[in-house]
């Protein structure tokens, strides 16, 4: 599943990141790491962007930007 395709309130593990690149890198910066748990917050009203909580902190993505990241959904 892509972390785009969660909905507020859900929860999941990310599994698989961009393979390289500068988006990478930058979300590695921001946290966004293999193995973290991701819950989405809220969605603005055109669909973008996405808030998120990532270790502890409130981060606002776009969805073209999470398109690419794997997650496992957590209950």
């Amino acid at each position: 599943m892509k972390l785009s395709e969660l909905k507020k309130g859900q929860s999941a593990r990310i599994v698989a990141m961009p393979s390289s690149g500068r988006l990478r890198k930058r979300l590695n910066e921001m946290g966004m790491l293999v193995g973290e748990i991701v819950r989405i917050e809220g969605v603005a009203p055109l669909g973008d962007p996405v808030e998120m909580t990532v270790r502890g902190y409130r981060l606002s993505l776009r969805r073209s930007d999470i398109e690419n990241i794997t997650v496992e959904e957590v209950r």
